[in-house]
């Protein structure tokens, strides 16, 4: 029985590679997860569990290219007005973080300008490989053997580079504006095969290239409380459906963020801490993050801080084993996904250099605390600001 199934299934699978090009991310991911060739003699289930693993991967990919947390909206410089000087003074001796937001503005008519650029090279989804070929999509396996014979394995290779523009303006003591335009360059490449008793054969193969601009967002800041040691402050930040959607540049629908700030800074240590909600865009989601900066020389802040999110639409792909419908002793094991509702943990630590008069150079490192959802070993990101 296992020498005809064999012979059926090697003849049916044996064929040239299909290969998608010059298509969207989306038509990419969704031709490498649907082209299969292992025999299940259960369509439906195929394209079923298929489809869904196509949309947990697209919407981890959309977690990590569209909603994650923009930079900071106020600048390196903020300022409070002084009523005995009669003047505006530096309200800290810190420059800030970079992702949790402090709940000083940035004073009246006080402006700030800068860019941020982060390069992340994805590997791994819900810590899972997904560069080194061990991702199984869907496999037949005998119960008394301790491999598959006949499996589909995934090879993903994803990397994107964004650069987020931002500008902020203090319209009063307590009221700050703001604006983050991001500009995205995702690229994926992927490749299946089909290893059949141990020889492999190319399934499909499959490349995009997407850039132009992201989701805009609309930021606001109200300082509540205002003390010498820290403050108490809301936020709210807009997320336009400004980018490609087919392309994964985009939510394709709007998201609002209402956020909470508490600050705490004596000399030339600040704590952070920012808590808030979102509706709309990819997923609902709930947000808490924390940091800490010190000012290590009047030039010179290091930064450390953490990112929590818990995000109701995402759900966490796994491998699902049920009986083959025409084949005894057989188990077909398809890729899957699970319940949604996952959390997402991230840390980070970098610096921020006053290098002349208010220009601020920064760099940090962001690596992923937790394996839910599609993951980096490592996102670099460098930047630039200017307060005038």
């Amino acid at each position: 029985m296992k020498r005809l199934f064999w012979i059926l299934t090697l003849a049916l699978s044996f064929s040239a590679p299909r290969s998608a090009q010059a298509q969207t991310v989306s038509d990419v991911v969704t031709f490498l997860m649907t082209n299969q060739a292992v025999r299940t003699s259960d369509f439906e289930r195929d394209r079923a569990a298929a489809e869904t693993a196509r949309d947990t991967i697209t919407q981890a990919l959309l977690v990590n290219l569209t909603s994650v947390p923009l930079a900071t909206s106020s600048s390196g410089f903020l300022y409070r007005f002084n009523p005995q000087l009669g003047t505006a003074e530096r309200a800290t001796q810190t420059f800030g973080g970079f992702f949790v937001e402090r709940a000083l503005t940035a004073g009246g008519g006080r402006v700030s300008i800068g860019f941020s650029t982060a390069t992340a090279a994805f590997n791994r989804l819900d810590g899972k490989n997904v560069r080194d070929g061990s991702l199984v999509t869907i496999a037949n396996q005998f119960r008394d053997e301790p491999a598959p014979f006949d499996q589909e394995l995934l090879m993903l290779r994803i990397r994107s580079v964004t650069t987020t523009l931002n500008a902020s303006v203090g319209v009063s003591s307590r009221l700050e504006l703001g604006a983050a335009v991001p500009i995205v360059k995702l690229t994926l490449d992927g490749t299946r095969v089909n290893v059949y008793r141990g020889t492999t054969f190319p399934q499909a193969a499959g490349s995009a290239t997407a850039s132009g601009v992201g989701d805009v967002a609309l930021r606001a800041k109200y300082q509540l409380v205002s003390a010498p040691a820290g403050g108490v402050s809301v936020a709210t930040e807009v997320r336009l459906p400004s980018g490609d959607e087919k392309n994964l540049l985009g939510a394709g629908s709007t998201a609002l963020r209402i956020l909470g700030i508490g600050s705490l800074e004596r000399g030339g240590v600040a704590l952070h801490f920012n808590g808030g909600v979102l509706r709309g865009g990819v997923s609902n989601e709930w947000t808490i993050a924390g940091g800490a900066s010190a000012a290590i020389s009047s030039r010179v802040t290091i930064v450390g801080e953490v990112l929590g999110r818990r995000l109701s639409d995402l759900s966490e792909i796994e491998l699902v084993a049920v009986p083959h419908p025409t084949i005894s002793g057989v188990d077909t094991l398809r890729l899957s996904g699970g319940p949604a509702g996952r959390q997402l943990l991230d840390a980070l630590a970098g610096a921020k250099w006053n290098v002349a008069n208010r220009m601020v150079l920064e760099a940090h490192v962001r690596w992923a605390v937790l394996t839910h959802g599609l993951t980096a070993p490592l996102t670099p990101t460098i930047g630039f600001e200017y307060s005038f």
